[in-house]
């Protein structure tokens, strides 16, 4: 990790509040990042900073921002550069599980959902890396999930909106890592956060084995770990590291076009 942080240099993390979010600040600000926390919830994001500010000796800037408008992308970098807030490290964090793209039928929240999952980390990126890179140094982790890795049945909006930030942070690191900017996307199995109780998804949490899951810490201590090694795809988790190769797999996806042809009658 950079271990030399300037009192103007900051580490930016959207979805700050909760979650992966607030532990990658928590993970950050040990190492003696500045950070930019930004999100919706200015209660939430206050007591983190209060939290941080109190742990370690750094400076904590607070941005209150919805990533589903397609101006907060502008609002947060003009933030920034009025503030004079030089950012190098930059985590796209922000997410929901979103609607179903065939049985949700209102157009408009289709659009909203992809507004935050994948146009706001664009828009990020595009404000912020042409500076990392002018300045020859940047680290830049999108968090995907397992769910862009292998297709699916049901749902068509989250694992095909992860699938993009893969796909975009491949290509970013490909095109910027010689000048000193990682791009990673990160690519966790299930993690025990909140997300899955705000997207009501807690019955199916806990009929699951346990064993599947992963604390948060050790998703973000492997992000970390990974973008600095310059890794384009980080998958989080031993289990998860091995299944990556199998979900890889033609055959995987040959079977799951199998398994969703539809049954013969006579």
């Amino acid at each position: 990790m950079n271990g030399t942080t300037k009192r103007d240099d900051y580490a930016l993390i959207t979805g700050a509040s909760a979650g992966l979010g607030s532990e990658f600040a928590r993970q950050l600000a040990a190492a003696g990042h500045n950070l930019i926390l930004v999100a919706r919830r200015e209660d939430r994001l206050s007591r983190l900073a209060e939290e941080l500010r109190a742990a370690h000796t750094i400076q904590c800037q607070l941005i209150v921002a919805d990533l589903n408008e397609p101006g907060a992308g502008a609002q947060i970098s003009s933030t920034c550069m009025s503030s004079g807030w030089q950012v190098s490290w930059l985590i796209n964090n922000a997410g929901v599980a979103g609607p179903d793209l065939l049985k949700d039928r209102d157009w408009a929240t289709q659009q909203t959902f992809f507004q935050l999952m994948m146009l706001s980390v664009a828009d990020l990126c595009h404000r912020m890396i042409p500076d990392m890179v002018e300045r020859g140094y940047g680290r830049v982790i999108n968090v995907a999930s397992v769910a862009a890795r292998v297709p699916r049945s049901g749902g068509c909006n989250y694992g095909p909106a992860k699938a993009y930030l893969v796909a975009l942070s491949e290509e970013l690191n490909l095109t910027i890592a010689a000048q000193g900017v990682h791009v990673s996307a990160l690519c966790p199995g299930f993690t025990h956060t909140d997300f899955h109780e705000t997207a009501g998804l807690m019955e199916m949490k806990n009929n699951m084995a346990k064993w599947l899951w992963y604390n948060a810490d050790v998703v973000v201590r492997d992000a970390i770990k990974g973008v600095e090694a310059g890794k384009p795809v980080v998958v989080s988790g031993r289990l998860y590291r091995w299944l990556d190769p199998i979900f890889q797999s033609v055959w995987t996806r040959r079977l799951l076009r199998i398994k969703a042809r539809p049954e013969e009658t006579d």
